[in-house]
């Protein structure tokens, strides 16, 4: 794990470099209210409140991906026929991977979807499929806070489409669901103490 003081000068560094709060955690895998939280505090004598979740080791080879979209497509199959799934979402940008292999492990239509930085309507790539009519299976690596899920979900139903499941690599959440639609992942971290 990072310590502290090398994820205040990344998240600065980033900052520096023009991206949001949300761009920040998005990458580097915490809340935006950590990200807030650690870019305007002294960081002498204060405790975190979130955990930062890293799978480079994971990421840098795609038979790796591959792999842990096999166990993902396994807890898609566990849950809910595929005869109620026509498509599979990747969230971009660290979504994408798990999608695409789960797309092709699935024989399922892939659609892409890049949440709006700032919690306004996303947008679906044009790119892939589209998600009228649709029933959807969500993937993206963690979730923290849920909202980029939560978004991600009603920008589907806006659209005409119906989520069935969201997976995820690693859920930060102490629910199960979000609107009413069932999250599963690999791993569930949870602050103790």
């Amino acid at each position: 794990m990072k310590s502290l003081e090398e994820l205040y000068n990344r998240a600065l560094e980033l900052k520096n470099k023009g991206m949001s709060d949300k761009e920040i955690s998005t990458e580097l895998h915490l809340s935006v209210n950590t990200i807030t939280w650690l870019l305007s505090k002294d960081l002498k004598g204060n405790s975190v409140s979130d955990t930062k979740i890293g799978w480079r080791s994971v990421g840098v080879y795609g038979n790796r991906i591959e792999k842990i979209a096999e166990v993902m497509a396994d807890i898609v199959t566990e849950e809910i026929s595929l005869d109620n799934v026509t498509s599979i979402i990747g969230i971009t940008i660290n979504g994408i991977p798990y999608a695409t292999m789960l797309s092709d492990l699935l024989d399922r239509e892939l659609i892409v979807y890049r949440p709006h930085p700032s919690g306004k309507e996303g947008m679906f790539s044009s790119n892939f499929a589209g998600v009228k009519g649709k029933k959807i299976v969500i993937i993206d690596d963690v979730i923290s806070t849920g909202e980029t899920m939560k978004r991600t979900i009603e920008d589907v139903h806006n659209q005409g489409g119906e989520v069935v499941l969201c997976v995820v690599l690693v859920s930060k959440l102490n629910s199960d669901e979000i609107n009413n639609v069932p999250v599963r992942s690999l791993i569930r971290a949870t602050m103790v103490g």
